[in-house]
């Protein structure tokens, strides 16, 4: 066991002397209540650490012991539906405010088990060898960490602690591992697939400007940046309980501990609209507020990643939901800035940009090593000071990420939701994903989708015009313009999360919803050019039940969109004979 001693500390940064050898991100017990650390920096005699849990009363001449293993944490079972720290420790079953400096996991706890393998089945590594009776049914694997070989033993069917040994593998080289149900794996380290496969469906999200004009494939990428108050935390929220991933790991990275605790109360009383059970029994969330050590903050984001990981390798398809990863870059700052390191934007350390790529590089969907299809991805919410979308942490992601949804104050004021500003986001992931709509049945999606930004960007142009020269000088093409805006604005990107019908939309609503207004809009062009005033076609009864077209028609009655299309035919059909009755 190695030992060091305390010489200086500052905040969650310590410096150690020792004559033994430590390792970068080794993890260390640090003072007499042992402390979790991480070894971030060595020298010649000393070495730099960062401290995950409060430093108050450590003092010079402590002592510093190392593990010798890199800082980890213990995957298993017991992980969904609970709620734990940036450093995977359970915060609901504490009977205090907070969890007691140098604590560690809770006490074992038993799970049902079930063997699928049997004594001489060949063992490769991620190889399942039992199921595990949760209320979410999930798999034992064999640690990536144990070479291939052959099973010698497998625990008969019943209840087992989660640390007690379930099975055993004969490595080729003839060493013998025992495992249990949970296992440690380095945060840092991604952990090892079989290979990675291409985008080739999206993640659907159930939220149309999202799935129609930005989305985002399943195993990408996206970020979600705004200022205070343009509702991220609503959005990732309803992300996590419409979209459809198997699990969902929600990481709160610094934020307000009132902000939280709503999510915290919030979030386990959900029910899941798929299953009807609550939606917690599919659900991790981590939670580090920014009243908690800033140390461990940078730490919760590779914890989040890890646990996703740990199920993706199930053959599960995860979300994880980050907000936000500005809190995660200020704590790298604040460590920086104690380190005595040279800064670089705005402060931000010179590897900031590489810190944020290894996050999200470990999205991706992925054959695992057991040969199943299984994937992760990433939304990581962004709170730019006052709305900047130039300053670093912004600036570094987007080129990270694959989708950008921008949120839009003026719209969150305006009680526009979601507030996703069409004209400042984008999605890489389009081309990708126009084979899967057209399977879907929609083949002109692609096409459908870049109308409507060219015509949400003729509107923002005609508006400057209108302004200035008033509605009523606009030549009809024009007005007819702004007007076919405003419906699409209304009809298909405003959606409401507290409605009981459009709350989510479903790939084939959309669809309907989608093509029955380009529909429209044909139609209102074609009459324009012979003559129609546009006033005649905003008063359209049609127009009126296109406007809300979310709202009065569900799920169930997506024929009910489709027969629209009657309607609209006989009232664009009868318009030119109104006008020439009316001349």
């Amino acid at each position: 066991m190695t030992e060091a001693r305390i010489h200086w500390i500052s905040g969650p940064v310590l410096r150690a002397r020792t004559s033994d050898i430590f390792h970068v991100y080794e993890a260390i017990a640090v003072g007499p209540s042992a402390l979790l650390g991480e070894v971030i920096k060595l020298g010649p005699d000393e070495f730099v650490a960062q401290i995950y849990e409060d430093t108050t009363g450590l003092k010079p001449g402590d002592r510093v012991t190392g593990s010798g293993q890199p800082l980890s944490v213990t995957l298993g079972p017991g992980m969904l539906g609970h709620i734990f720290d940036g450093l995977l420790r359970p915060l609901a079953s504490s009977d205090e405010p907070f969890i007691r400096p140098g604590a560690r996991l809770e006490k074992p706890r038993r799970f049902g088990f079930e063997p699928t393998a049997h004594p001489g089945d060949r063992a490769v590594p991620g190889q399942p060898v039992g199921r595990v009776a949760t209320p979410r049914q999930q798999l034992c694997l064999i640690p990536p960490n144990i070479g291939a070989g052959t099973v010698r033993w497998v625990a008969a069917a019943g209840e087992y602690s989660d640390d007690e040994s379930i099975c055993r593998v004969e490595q080729e080289d003839g060493t013998s591992h025992e495992f249990a149900l949970t296992h440690a794996w380095p945060v840092r380290r991604p952990r090892p697939i079989a290979r990675r496969l291409p985008i080739t469906g999206p993640m659907i999200t159930g939220q149309r400007i999202l799935d129609m004009l930005f989305p985002v494939g399943r195993g990408s990428k996206a970020a979600l940046p705004g200022g205070f108050g343009t509702g991220k935390t609503v959005l990732q929220e309803t992300l996590a309980k419409w979209c459809d991933a198997d699990i969902i790991v929600y990481v709160g990275c610094g934020e307000r501990g009132n902000e939280m605790a709503e999510v915290l109360d919030e979030l386990p009383q959900l029910e899941d609209p798929r299953t009807r059970r609550p939606l917690m029994e599919r659900t991790v969330i981590i939670a580090n507020t920014s009243n908690m050590p800033v140390a461990a903050r940078e730490a919760s984001i590779y914890t989040a990643i890890t646990v996703a990981e740990y199920f993706r390798d199930q053959g599960l398809h995860v979300a994880l939901m980050a907000d936000s990863t500005s809190r995660w870059a200020e704590a790298l700052r604040e460590v920086s800035g104690r380190l005595e390191e040279l800064p670089g934007e705005a402060g931000y350390p010179a590897y900031l940009s590489s810190r944020l790529a290894e996050f999200y590089e470990r999205a991706g969907r992925v054959t695992t090593l057991a040969g199943t299809e299984g994937s992760v991805t990433i939304i990581g919410a962004i709170s730019p000071p006052a709305g900047d979308f130039s300053e670093p942490v912004t600036m570094h992601t987007r080129r990270c990420v694959r989708s950008f949804w921008a949120l839009d104050r003026a719209r969150a004021q305006a009680r526009f939701y979601p507030a996703i500003h069409p004209l400042q986001s984008y999605s890489g992931d389009v081309d990708a994903l126009a084979r899967w709509w057209q399977v879907q049945g929609n083949p002109d999606w692609a096409v459908q989708r870049k109308r409507l930004l060219e015509l949400l960007e003729a509107q923002v142009q005609l508006e400057r015009m209108a302004r200035i020269v008033g509605m009523d000088a606009l030549p009809p093409a024009q007005q007819l313009i702004l007007s076919c805006a405003d419906l699409v604005n209304d009809a298909v990107l405003r959606q409401s999360s507290f409605s009981t019908v459009d709350r989510y939309c479903s790939p084939q609503r959309q669809t309907a919803i989608l093509s029955v207004i380009m529909r429209f809009i044909e139609l209102a062009r074609a009459a324009v050019d012979h003559g129609v005033h546009p006033d005649r076609i905003r008063d359209l009864p049609v127009r009126r039940t296109l406007q809300r077209i979310g709202e009065e028609f569900g799920e169930d009655q997506i024929p009910g969109i489709r027969a629209l299309w009657q309607q609209l035919d006989s009232e664009f059909a009868d318009l030119p004979q109104s006008q020439a009755d009316a001349g």
